[in-house]
């Protein structure tokens, strides 16, 4: 586990040696073990790639950049190959000789061997740039699912690619002006899903996508990674059960490959759960499990983690989170993102991280096991939106709604189930926009025109991910591929790499692998969620290793009580962003309805907590960059 960084540069005046320094210097924490760099100085242009590592696999020998025999390749790699022994064995059998142990030098050997298409035989998480000198080509390329950050810059006779956007920020001649996409991308979602950033001129490579960049031409392409699917017998209920846990099974063993200690975040949910049971049945001594609570009661779940903890007989490490660590801590997690990030539930994996750190230097999670096995409560949404929509014309539910908002309305952040009726009934939507309604967590689309001024406003600011999935279509694997393509890849594996990373932890995933993804996606939907059992065969699967009923009880998650600490702690800060002034300067916001919506959530008059968290973030990071 790495960060990576890479300049190429036509321009001769241009000191790589220093910036790709600076650049690797912004990312220590992603790789306190070592670093690395390559400098190349050709007539026409030159190229500078460097890394800093984290050491989880060959210790000794896996220090890069990794160079081909012949020194003409040179890559370096950010991430977890799973598969890279056997990939290795098959590149020995056609007569490749290998000087290391890593998984490093398995991807450059394979593009050797088979050229950019080998790509997508690797089973992991992964970012890496290989510069090919034979043929004057650059090819830089992301995971599958996400999982591995890459953002990148061309302009000024530079590109310039980064694990993160402090590195690539550091190069650049001044900071760039905000991204309207991403500016309203990010006050609906409260996160910026790929391609978008904050900065414009700056984008994040997406998912399963490789950059081909011609050195001598500068010209760039991205393509999607071809891989083949894996395919599936599933003659009936029966053996998809046994499938399902064989299938799991096998990735969280080969997840837990490493040469240094390992354990797994455990918050007591069906995912950790079975996730850390794998584990702890996979191995002849006790595992290490981590869990967090809260000090707050409506929050805290710490007792379904400490009895798994003792099904299991592990070495539990319980730390329980308290608002003054969260204040004491505030602005390094939340500016730490580099962009706007209002996903609270982060705050809590930070700390767990870097507790957790001081124990192990690996850590299994339980992410994606509800995108790949149909785990939330919105997946209802079709059924629902459709049932709804069709008992109630459309003036009827425009005139309820306001007096159905204010009788719902829940004036604090416990998250109870009139919050959940009254966000689901804000998503409805007559014209086939309701997920994205629904997976709109702050500001609806519709509402960002009260609070943005004209030049900030983005009235299609969703319409790049419409196109790629037809928003008509109102199955279940429809709306798992939405949440693929956004909230896993914008927010869920954002928060979980930038707070461990910053920690200098590795985060490993068993439920985002391939080969599940395209099981369940083969899987009749009923078999994910069956009536209103969520996750069913996942749950059937693993039911009998757990007290009966377990499985089904309701999970929180890393959620922490913002909407209280807003209106107590940080009411100050978040006062002096409604300042008239400050938002007349800004010119982003319309004043008044900004000023209304914050002083009703401080004044307990309504809870405005996902919005009012989100403005904070946001004023958070725009101090941090545009008046520092």
């Amino acid at each position: 586990m790495c960060g990576i960084n890479g300049i190429f540069s036509t321009k001769q005046s241009t000191d790589l040696t220093l910036e790709i320094k600076k650049m690797n210097n912004k990312i220590i924490h992603r790789g306190p073990d070592s670093t690395g760099e390559y400098i190349n100085s050709g007539k026409k242009y030159k190229v500078a790639m460097g890394m800093r590592r984290l050491s989880i696999i060959d210790l000794k020998n896996g220090s890069q950049p990794i160079f081909s025999d012949d020194k003409s390749k040179i890559i370096v790699f950010n991430g977890e190959i799973y598969n890279f022994k056997k990939l290795k064995k098959e590149l020995i059998d056609k007569g490749y000789t290998f000087r290391t142990n890593s998984d490093t030098e398995v991807i450059l050997k394979l593009y050797e061997s088979e050229g950019p298409d080998s790509f997508g035989k690797l089973d992991g998480m992964y970012a890496f740039s290989i510069y090919d000198k034979n043929i004057d080509k650059l090819f830089i390329a992301r995971d599958y699912f996400g999982e591995k950050p890459l953002y990148f810059h061309q302009g000024d006779g530079k590109f310039i690619w980064a694990s993160e956007l402090k590195s690539l920020l550091s190069v650049l001649k001044k900071k760039p002006q905000i991204d309207l996409n991403g500016l309203c991308l990010f006050f609906q979602l409260t996160y910026i899903p790929a391609p978008f950033t904050i900065y414009n001129g700056v984008k994040k490579l997406e998912p399963n996508k490789l950059i081909e960049l011609d050195l001598k031409t500068n010209n760039l392409t991205i393509t999607k990674i071809k891989r083949t699917k894996n395919k599936f017998l599933i003659p009936n209920k029966y053996e998809a059960i046994k499938m399902t846990h064989d299938l799991v099974n096998e990735s969280v063993e080969s997840r837990s490959i490493s040469d240094v200690p390992l354990g797994t975040f455990l918050s007591g949910g069906v995912d950790s759960s079975i996730v850390t049971l794998c584990l702890a049945n996979q191995n002849s001594e006790k595992i290490d499990t981590f869990s967090i609570g809260f000090n707050k009661k409506s929050f805290d779940e710490s007792d379904k983690s400490r009895l798994v903890s003792k099904l299991i007989n592990s070495n539990h490490h319980e730390f329980i989170i308290s608002e003054k660590m969260v204040e004491n801590n505030l602005d390094e997690i939340i500016l730490n993102f580099d962009e706007p990030f209002a996903d609270s539930s982060a705050l809590a994996t930070s700390l767990v991280s870097k507790k957790t750190k001081n124990y192990v230097k690996v850590a299994l999670t339980g992410d994606g096991g509800d995108e790949v096995f149909g785990g939330y409560n919105k997946y209802y949404v079709g059924y629902l939106n459709k049932l709804y929509t069709g008992i109630f014309p459309k003036k009827i539910h425009d005139y309820s709604l306001g007096l159905l908002n204010y009788l719902l309305k829940n004036k604090d952040d416990s998250r109870g189930y009139s919050h959940k009726l009254n966000k689901l009934l804000n998503s409805v939507d007559y014209n086939n926009d309701y997920y994205y309604n629904i997976i709109s967590l702050a500001f609806k689309e519709r509402e960002l025109s009260q609070f943005f001024n004209k030049n900030f406003y983005n009235p299609n600011s969703l319409g790049y991910f419409k196109q790629i999935i037809r928003h008509d279509k109102k199955t279940i694997t429809d709306f798992r591929k939405i949440d693929k393509l956004i909230s896993l890849e914008g927010d869920m594996l954002v928060k979980v790499d930038r707070t461990s990373m910053f920690a200098s932890l590795e985060c490993r995933a068993p439920f985002l692998n391939k080969k599940l993804w395209d099981f369940t996606n083969q899987l009749p939907e009923k078999y994910l969620v069956n009536g209103f059992d969520k996750k069913h065969i996942l749950k059937e699967a693993f039911k009998k290793y757990f007290p009966k009923n377990f499985l089904n009880k309701s999970k929180k998650g890393f959620e922490v009580p913002v909407g209280d600490w807003l209106r107590v702690n940080l009411s100050s800060e978040l006062k002096s962003f409604i300042n008239k002034d400050f938002i007349k300067k800004q010119n982003i916001f319309q004043h008044l309805n900004i000023k209304k919506l914050i002083l009703n959530h401080l004044n307990s008059n309504s809870d405005n907590t996902f919005k009012a968290w989100t403005f904070y973030c946001f004023q958070k990071w725009y101090v941090n960059n545009y008046l520092k």
